[in-house]
């Protein structure tokens, strides 16, 4: 998410926006991609200009195919789970096969791959984490969510689930959450 939050913000300095790396993770980090486009607009002041998210997604994608690495240990971390396991992203499925495919997660996952854009859920709401519970026959409160996003945590929640933060950046870890 980090990656993906310095090209936003290149992104935005194209455009004559200055946002900060951490002001981009608080406000963009699990958020839908919409949201994120009338958060930049409004900050603007002016409407994007046209083409801009598109070109923001190309850039992304480029930029994961030069920079993403994987996390230390995740690996191994998945491969030793060995209860049902998918994942469940507020993020494109393109974004989401590419980062995969890139950190050499994809094989660990099958077709236990969830986006909100193809379920029509985002987080907070915990739509699409129960969707991907009952697409695997889990009972949500069987469940644990590892999240990077404050979303995220809130939908974990309030699907019943036990959650687990990733804070690579930092941030604090709310009540009630476990940190990884």
């Amino acid at each position: 998410e980090t990656l993906a939050c310095r090209v936003i913000c290149r992104a935005a300095a194209d455009i004559g926006l200055h946002i900060e790396l951490e002001d981009a993770i608080a406000s963009f980090v699990g958020h839908r991609d919409a949201e994120n486009m009338r958060d930049i607009e409004g900050r603007l002041g002016r409407p994007l200009p046209p083409g801009f998210e598109d070109r923001l997604h190309e850039d992304l994608n480029a930029a994961l195919r030069t920079a993403l690495q994987p996390v230390d240990g995740a690996r191994a971390l998945v491969e030793s789970v060995t209860v049902p396991r998918c994942v469940a992203s507020s993020g494109r499925r393109e974004k989401l096969e590419l980062s995969l495919r890139l950190t050499g997660l994809r094989p660990l996952f099958g077709d236990r791959i969830f986006s909100a854009y193809d379920v029509g859920k985002w987080k907070p709401d915990p739509g699409l984490f129960l969707h991907a519970a009952d697409a695997m026959g889990v009972d949500p409160a069987a469940c644990a969510v590892v999240e990077d996003s404050d979303p995220g945590i809130e939908a974990g929640l309030a699907a019943g689930m036990t959650v687990f933060a990733y804070r690579p950046c930092g941030r604090a870890v709310p009540g009630g959450v476990t940190a990884v």
